[in-house]
């Protein structure tokens, strides 16, 4: 089987953690070895992120894969490859899973991947699947710890219709002019008037908008009453 070898390091992780190149292609290079596959490339992206596909070495890799010029592409772990759960979808889509119009095998040394073996590919549905996990209970973290805030009346991006922010700069105190605005929103939509009409309504009467320029849309409106309610 003819295999590229893909390496990745950071500029943070090369002067923080020593990760090398030379480190990682020694340590392919014995797998390959090890289990008789046939090196046709040995592919670097010195200095990349993770965070995205688009780099040079790995559209270099990913091409010979699509050519046929390689049938698997070996690496020293899989965030080497990305670290993106919405990028690893696209990879096993396009190129390592079962469904990929030209299915290619995948090697993780580290992780002890081989997509040739039927415990190869569940670990990595597995790893994927854990992935996805962390990703989503951070986000509820995230969206628990942010309603929190706002309940207790502080500050969380922008400062929101209706309200001002207070003198210690996190806090948030009534706009009167804006929450009777709101009220007025609340009226109008409980009257049966639609977001769009309401905003028509509020600019026929020169009402302003948070910023104080520009017209009103039934998008903000719609907004403004979600977190109102």
């Amino acid at each position: 089987m003819r295999v590229i070898i893909y390496s990745r390091v950071s500029t943070t992780e090369q002067s923080e953690h020593g990760v090398s190149l030379d480190a990682q292609e020694a340590k392919n290079t014995a797998y390959a070895a090890l289990y008789d596959l046939t090196v046709v490339a040995m592919v670097r992206d010195p200095g990349e992120s993770g965070k995205s596909l688009n780099r040079p070495g790995l559209q270099q890799a990913l091409a010979m894969l699509r050519r046929g010029e390689a049938d698997g592409l070996i690496c020293n772990k899989l965030d080497r490859l990305t670290r993106s759960i919405g990028d690893w979808q696209d990879l096993i889509d396009g190129y390592f899973g079962e469904k990929a119009k030209h299915p290619r095998k995948l090697f993780s040394v580290n992780d002890s991947i081989d997509t040739r073996t039927a415990a190869g590919r569940l670990v990595l549905n597995v790893l994927l699947s854990v992935a996805q996990w962390e990703r989503e209970a951070i986000g509820e973290r995230t969206k628990s710890a942010l309603a929190h805030k706002i309940t207790n009346g502080h500050r969380v991006g922008e400062v929101r219709y209706g309200f001002d922010l207070g003198d210690d700069g996190k806090t948030l105190v009534p706009n009167a002019d804006e929450q009777e605005t709101i009220k007025l929103m609340r009226r109008l939509r409980e009257q049966g008037m639609s977001y769009r009409a309401i905003a028509e309504e509020l600019d026929v009467h020169s009402v302003p908008t948070k910023n104080g320029g520009g017209a009103w849309s039934a998008k903000v409106v719609r907004a403004i009453l979600k977190r109102a309610d």
